[in-house]
């Protein structure tokens, strides 16, 4: 089965969960295409998608929310996945879906959406975003559970060989 894995992440943590996600249904037999939602024309030669996005301050990346405008229609003709990351350390309200993911989630009329812990590196950071950061008291650290995205990737894999 062809499938698409596109991710939008500013500093690569969120990118590098996608990655997994590719290798595991790679490993599982299919035929995958990693792209990045900018450069995403068409989805219709795919038989099954996966989308991921880093959420900030409640609102997934402008590449990924242009990417379901664009393809909202073609979307929802074929089985969708949806993953965020963005919580890390102790944050208030992290188990929380913002209504941003939700909101994609409809328009794409996802199968599964997973959160998944972040990473914050400040070094990485540019300064409007080390203010945010500050403001919301985010701790540094990398909090990501690649084995817990893997798991999901695997129950992706089990799917797509049932409708196969």
């Amino acid at each position: 089965m062809r499938v698409l894995v596109s991710v939008a992440s500013r500093h690569g943590g969120t990118l590098d969960m996608g990655t997994v996600v590719a290798d595991v249904l790679r490993e599982a037999g299919h035929e995958v295409d990693e792209v990045s939602p900018d450069d995403v024309e068409r989805v219709d030669e795919y038989e099954a998608v996966v989308l991921g996005s880093a959420v900030y301050v409640g609102r997934m990346a402008l590449g990924m929310r242009d990417l379901v405008d664009r393809q909202a229609g073609q979307l929802r003709g074929r089985p969708v996945w949806l993953f965020w990351s963005g919580p890390v350390g102790d944050v208030p309200g992290a188990g929380q879906t913002p209504d941003d993911v939700t909101a994609v989630a409809s328009a794409v009329s996802a199968r599964d959406v997973r959160m998944f812990a972040g990473r914050l590196e400040r070094d990485e950071l540019n300064i409007s975003e080390r203010a945010l950061v500050a403001l919301v008291h985010a701790e540094q650290g990398d909090f990501r559970d690649l084995d817990e995205v893997r798991e999901w990737a695997a129950g992706i894999a089990g799917e797509l060989a049932q409708s196969h």
